[in-house]
């Protein structure tokens, strides 16, 4: 095979493509090193060699990545296109090797060493070539990106080499395989090795038509089964054919067997089946027990989640998900670590009570979170029929499971954290008392055999963590409030809600009005006067009102291109949400003569009582006004019986009640008040006003009191306290049976707050009421 050397031939690197002799294309060329080479082949010989890059990546390929056989072509045209590229007409020549590989002013050049084909045809390459052509044929006529026409042009063409090159541009080669033919200068060889690759070729085509028959032949028949069963169901129809549901009793009975349900309640189930398979379609009972039956196997029997009982992991999710509530969260993590060591404790019943607002519901939430248990809520407010909690007899049109049964569906595990929303908003009537149907759901030794009215067979709940919320404990019945553990939630701190609105409120406000940190700054004192002087609330539902407020006046001013950025601070408040709504500091802000500020306990919360007293001349009647309850109206009654009893003491003329009338006013007077804790605080007023002693503004006083003067421990002493640092009291009266509570309170409000223990109203006088020595003066 004859060969011929050439020197200093410029060098054109392909990416992704490769050019046999013979072969003429146009190619389109970006690169301005091979656009230099181009036009330096054009102005000598228009000879150039073509090689292949090994990877397509790289823009400026060095000699290591070419291949080292490649072709020698002639540059017939360059055109240059309006995207600035240019347009190349080349032809392969012949294949060649390079060596000396060297960078010539702007673009490579190499030695080269051609190797044109040997074209004289022997017996051995005639056969070889007529063996390629029928394989060739056989592909062209299996593929179908080939046509008759490709093979006739093939065919046509004389010399073997030219042959075999033109075969191998047509194959759906990679470029590494297109690379090896070119490297194969011996032209019997090149031909041996396209024969074997369309036999492979012809092998894959068959199979891939054999597939797509197959795949042909499926859909056909599915199409086939689809349309004879539609019209099986048309005769059935009109037939009403029982034996029609025959794949529906197969389903059914597959469902059963993998539900993992107890013997029994298989037995029950197939009773209910064989019943179903043997009731006509067109029966109305026939839907009742196909809607049991999708019930049955809807529920989850045994499928459960596997506790997470890593205590470090859920602490961090309690602590990242909420600030403050240290009691609950303390109470969750005891729960973990004791099933970390028995593994067998069932799940206890907490009820969260506390206002609305301070995060009851979103804690159940966290605590599945930290579990790793599924979460369900139900809501309870407004339930008053007993069928919502235990379902319906299936006699009844319309019957359907109760709301117990119809979370754990939607649960899908047996063991899920179940939330059962405002449970002390149940009432009862004519229908039932559906807190009475709780007492089964929640009692750890019934509720492992729940029974519903509708299911009928025994459920067990007892790997349910059941949580419920509440606002009023009062309201709940005494045998289920025994059923839960009560942990209240009081409320929170200044420093807490100013944490909350920083760390949750302003990110979650500032994602759902489509607005960015850097597009709104909340200033930490702003956030402290939004809580100071437009919230006057336990929880953090106003203030996050407040914040959504603030969030649309800033988009308005950015959307309307007022601002880029809005910043909120002590400044610009009250121009974004309006003039404060509350006073913040003391309940007073002077001492006054018979008005005395008392701590009290409501739904929402604790809160400061004003309650004032008047005398006018008269007959010694007693009025009372601001809307209040009988227990309140009873302690007004004791306090003043309490004081004429202590006249002399208190240095009081003993004819008052003869000489003038005593009006006992709650400020508010639309707003109800009732309970068993305004004893001290009446006291305290009436003497003040009875001797014109003015009360001490900074105190605030809590405390039943006696017919002997004897001061009663109260309830909720941790929310009134919180409502005290809230009004900017310093100085707290209780009762001396109380002193075990203060450690509930934060002790951030313990620090700014002094706690004054007193067993007898006369110790709460001597604290309240300014010296009689500052009377005279």
């Amino acid at each position: 095979m004859p060969t011929k050397k050439k020197k200093n031939i410029p060098v054109l690197p392909l990416r992704g493509l490769l050019v046999y002799p013979t072969m003429i294309l146009h190619i389109d060329v970006g690169r301005e090193r091979s656009v230099f080479a181009i036009e330096h082949a054009i102005a000598q010989d228009n000879l150039i060699f073509l090689a292949t890059q090994r990877d397509t990546s790289l823009e400026d390929p060095e000699s290591e990545d070419l291949y080292n056989v490649g072709t020698l072509a002639s540059v017939k045209s360059l055109t240059q296109l309006p995207n600035g590229t240019y347009r190349v007409l080349i032809e392969g020549l012949e294949r060649a090797q390079w060596s000396n590989y060297e960078e010539a002013d702007l673009y490579p050049v190499v030695d080269i060493v051609s190797s044109p084909d040997d074209e004289e045809e022997t017996h051995e390459s005639e056969a070889l070539v007529r063996t390629l052509l029928t394989h060739f044929k056989k592909y062209v006529e299996l593929s179908k990106s080939l046509t008759m026409e490709t093979y006739d042009s093939v065919a046509s063409i004389t010399g073997p080499g030219r042959l075999a090159d033109a075969i191998a541009s047509n194959l759906p080669l990679q470029l590494v395989a297109k690379q090896e033919i070119l490297e194969i200068l011996d032209v019997n060889e090149r031909l041996e090795w396209l024969i074997s690759r369309l036999y492979n070729e012809q092998e894959v085509l068959g199979l891939e038509q054999k597939i797509s028959k197959r795949v042909k032949e499926a859909i056909e028949r599915t199409q086939k089964e689809f349309y004879l069963r539609e019209q099986m169901k048309a005769i059935q129809m009109e037939l009403g054919d029982k034996d029609g549901k025959g794949i529906e009793i197969a389903q059914l009975t597959h469902q059963i067997e993998k539900s993992g349900m107890s013997k029994e309640i298989k037995e029950a189930a197939y009773h209910e089946l064989d019943r179903y398979e043997k009731i006509s379609s067109a029966s109305a009972e026939s839907g009742i027990i196909r809607n049991y039956l999708g019930w049955l196997v809807s529920l989850p029997w045994t499928e459960a989640t596997k506790d997470q009982l890593n205590i470090k992991r859920s602490e961090k999710i309690l602590n990242r998900d909420h600030d403050g509530l240290e009691t609950v969260k303390e109470r969750v993590l005891e729960y973990l670590a004791v099933r970390q060591l028995t593994k067998t404790l069932r799940g206890p019943i907490l009820c969260l009570a506390g206002p609305p607002g301070v995060g009851k519901t979103s804690l159940a939430r966290s605590i599945a979170e930290s579990l790793g248990r599924n979460f369900v809520r139900v809501s309870l407010g407004g339930v008053r029929d007993e069928s919502e909690i235990r379902g319906h007899r299936r006699t009844y049109v319309g019957a359907m499971p109760g709301r117990i049964i119809q979370g754990m569906k939607k649960a899908g595990t047996i063991n899920p954290v179940f939330l059962l929303d405002e449970i002390d908003k149940m009432s009862n009537d004519f229908r039932g008392d559906p807190s009475s149907a709780m007492l089964e759901v929640l009692d750890p030794e019934q509720n492992d055999t729940f029974s519903d009215h509708y299911i009928e067979e025994p459920y067990d709940l007892s790997n349910v963590l059941f949580v419920t919320t509440a606002n009023d404990l009062g309201s709940i019945p005494g045998p289920l409030r025994d059923r839960m553990e009560i942990i209240s939630i009081a409320g929170y701190t200044e420093v807490e809600k100013q944490s909350i609105a920083k760390n949750h409120l302003i990110p979650k406000q500032l994602k759902e009005h489509g607005l960015t940190k850097s597009q709104v700054r909340f200033n930490e004192e702003a956030i402290m006067d939004i809580v100071r002087y437009y919230t006057r609330e336990a929880g953090v539902r106003g203030l996050e009102r407040e914040i959504a407020g603030i969030c649309r006046k800033a988009a308005k001013k950015i959307v309307t291109g007022e601002k880029k950025t809005v910043t909120i601070n002590t400044n610009t408040l009250e121009s974004l949400i309006g003039k404060k709504k509350y006073r913040y500091g003391q309940a007073e802000t002077v001492n006054q003569i018979g008005v005395a500020t008392g701590l009290a306990y409501t739904q929402v919360g604790g809160d400061t009582l004003q309650i004032e007293v008047s005398l006018s001349p008269g007959k010694g009647k007693l009025i009372l006004t601001g809307k209040l309850g009988d227990v309140m109206k009873e302690s007004a009654q004791t306090a003043l019986s309490y004081v004429r009893s202590k006249v002399k003491e208190f240095g009081i003329d003993p004819d008052f009640y003869e000489n003038c009338d005593i009006h006992i006013h709650v400020p508010e007077g639309a707003t109800p008040k009732d309970g068993p804790s305004a004893g001290v605080t009446i006291v305290t007023a009436l003497v003040s006003a009875l001797t014109k002693r003015p009360i001490r503004k900074e105190v605030g006083m809590t405390g039943e009191v006696t017919l002997r003067g004897r001061v009663l421990p109260i309830g909720g002493l941790k929310e009134k306290t919180l409502s005290a640092h809230r009004a900017g009291l310093t100085v707290i009266i209780l009762p001396s049976d109380n002193e075990r509570d203060i450690e509930d309170i934060p002790e951030s409000v313990r620090k700014e707050l002094t706690f004054k223990l007193v067993s007898d109203a006369e110790e709460v006088l001597e604290i309240a009421l300014e010296a009689a020595s500052n009377e005279s003066s």
